[in-house]
């Protein structure tokens, strides 16, 4: 079915719409009241240059139908946040803030922080951008319901718990104090706590307490009682906090060229307690008010705290939605509202002129950034008689432990800036032992390779290689990009203590002063790769020590390990058992499990898999 077709059969219905492009990705997402108008419009009449370019690279759309709008505005954020589409408009953070993370896929789940968000199946609250209000809250958390912090997983038993038992901060589940029912238990009020669902919480613990006396349970009696007591104190602070002041928002953003900087304040019980900003891309051609709506969704999607009142400096486009869309994330009524006078009006001026203040100062740094990328790279260029400006810059190192996991990284830089998402690293595949030479020309080969290729991950060739190390790194590397046929490459080699930098042809390294914008762009970049290169490596270890006898198992994947270490607790348990212990476990069948035995140096006590004769 063709474009004209797809439109002509558009439904005048609420929804949600992805444009895909030739390739199939998904370059833009949308929502509609109605998906037959809003869709025909990108390709109908004139449009800002932004639209324009967006329109020439659709080569096919789908929509999804929802039930209204709000339902619409959901789906959209959701899938903005999945995809990430190019021409969405997105925020960008200049720091990270911590989560409260709960390990729910776990059969004891753990209570962490953490400042990345992972798809492992865990509950994720925050961020927290008052790192004090973090700490209280983990405190009263580990007070109220007193679950596992330790990283052991799957959680290994213990015949004696440790510490935070023996101070009432951990139920103890490694030593089988606490059966799985009660400690999910724990683990779900601790998520009503964090959803604010303290009502719901409080009727719980009412529930469980009333309960636990009618079992003549006097001590967890007590126990429930003194959360329950706790629980409701923290609920009457935070009725005082605003009845004393207004909790609310205060948003504003502000423009220049295709930069664009968002920024918040946050009022709480009447005082302003902190802010934050972000970048924002994709804003080219948006009014106002999309650039507005497209803030609110994009930050509040995030799970931050919502407050009853948000003020905001422009009027968003679908302000009534996003309040409802709002509203419902809040568990209560959420004002928008743009201020005509008075002290709220005040606020939203001194907002947005901080908002334009710390833009300006984001440009100016980034141009002052630009210029002296620059000049570092004339005078780089001057200093070593290169052919051209090198404005794409490549640096590659190796990172092993006596041998072992061995990894190889790529670094690259263009106009003197680091290029983080065109960095990329390497699993040794061909190289047996410590032998950085070799890995170094496995890496190379199947970098130019790739390039030669055609793969757009490695088109574009570099006009400048820097190699880790010193002349025998850098005679590993030429040889090889000799024999791929990009010898014409300027390639040095940068010695680290006395930072010597090599060149092919001479046994004198060049000697550039320690004060040289030449020297520290190189430096810089030399550091870039050498620290990418040790995180993967340092990432590949860790996961080799969690690796086990049974990985080499026929038959063990990663499921029946999980289940099998779940079950017995350790491979020493495992190697105890019967074969139909085994026989046992969650996903388990004979033959597997004999293979189990006899991989743990085990006989299978005279019982023959399942068609054995």
């Amino acid at each position: 079915m063709d474009l004209e077709e797809k439109l002509a059969r558009l439904p005048d219905h609420p929804g949600v719409y992805l444009m895909r492009d030739a390739k199939g990705e998904i370059i833009y997402v949308g929502k509609a009241a109605s998906l037959k108008n809003r869709v025909r419009s990108y390709f109908r009449g004139q449009h800002p240059p932004r639209t324009q370019v967006l329109v020439s690279h659709i080569a096919d759309f789908e929509y999804i139908l929802t039930d209204n709008e709000v339902e619409a505005l959901i789906l959209e954020c959701n899938l903005i946040k999945e995809h990430r589409p190019r021409y969405n408009v997105s925020l960008k953070d200049d720091k990270s803030y911590p989560y409260i993370k709960i390990t729910t896929q776990e059969q004891f789940p753990r209570l962490q922080i953490t400042r990345s968000l992972v798809r492992d199946g865990s509950r994720y609250f925050g961020p927290y951008t008052n790192v004090g209000a973090l700490r209280e809250t983990l405190k009263i958390l580990r007070g109220l319901f007193p679950v596992r912090t330790c990283r052991e997983t799957p959680l290994q038993h213990r015949s004696r718990p440790c510490l935070n038992a023996h101070i009432n901060r951990c139920l103890a589940p490694c030593s089988g104090k606490v059966n799985p029912e009660a400690y999910r238990e724990a683990v779900d009020n601790i998520v009503l706590f964090l959803e604010g669902k303290h009502t719901t919480l409080v009727k719980e613990l009412k529930e469980q307490m009333e309960a636990a006396a009618g079992r003549l349970e006097f001590e967890k009696a007590a126990r429930l009682r003194d959360q329950l007591r706790a629980v409701q104190e923290v609920c009457e602070r935070q009725k005082l906090a605003a009845a004393s002041g207004e909790d609310a928002d205060a948003v504003a953003f502000a423009r220049e060229g295709e930069a664009a900087l968002g920024l918040i304040f946050f009022s709480r019980g009447g005082k302003v307690i902190g802010r934050d900003h972000f970048f924002l891309t994709g804003t080219e051609g948006l009014s106002r008010g999309e650039i507005m709506a497209a803030l609110l969704k994009e930050y509040y999607s995030r799970g931050v705290e919502i407050p009853p009142q948000i003020l905001l400096h422009d009027e968003p486009d679908d302000a009534a939605t996003i309040a409802r869309w709002l509203g419902r994330l809040r568990g209560g009524r959420v004002e928008l509202k743009v201020p005509k006078r008075g002290s709220k009006l005040k606020l939203l001026q001194l907002v947005h002129e901080n908002a334009v203040s710390l833009l300006q100062e984001h440009l100016l740094a980034r141009r002052r950034q630009e210029e002296g990328g620059k000049a570092a790279l004339m005078e780089l260029q001057q200093a070593l008689g290169l052919p051209r400006l090198p404005r794409r810059m490549e640096a590659y190192d190796i990172s092993n432990f006596q041998g072992s996991s061995p990894v190889g990284a790529m670094a690259v830089f263009v106009d003197g800036r680091p290029l983080t998402s065109a960095y990329r690293r390497f699993q040794i595949k061909t190289v047996k032992g410590p032998n950085d030479f070799a890995s170094l020309q496995e890496v190379l080969s199947r970098r130019f390779r790739r390039a030669a290729g055609q793969d757009p991950r490695f088109a574009e060739l570099p006009d400048f290689v820097l190699i880790d190390g010193g002349l025998g790194q850098l005679h590993a590397a030429r040889e090889v990009m000799a024999a791929m046929g990009v010898a014409a490459i300027p390639t040095f080699a940068l010695a680290k203590e006395e930072e010597l930098l090599f060149r092919e042809g001479s046994h004198e390294p060049v000697r550039l002063p320690r004060d040289s914008r030449a020297l520290q762009l190189l430096q810089y970049l030399r550091d870039e790769v050498h620290r990418f290169a040790i995180t993967y490596h340092r990432q590949k270890r860790e996961k080799g020590a969690y690796r086990s006898v049974l990985d080499d198992i026929p038959g063990v994947g990663p499921k029946r390990k999980k289940a099998l270490l779940r079950h017995f607790g350790s491979v020493a348990k495992i190697r105890e058992a019967t074969l139909d212990e085994l026989m046992a476990v969650e996903g388990m069948n004979r033959a597997v499990a004999v293979r189990i035995l006899e991989g743990l140096g085990r006989k299978n006590n005279g019982e023959n898999p399942a068609g054995s004769p």
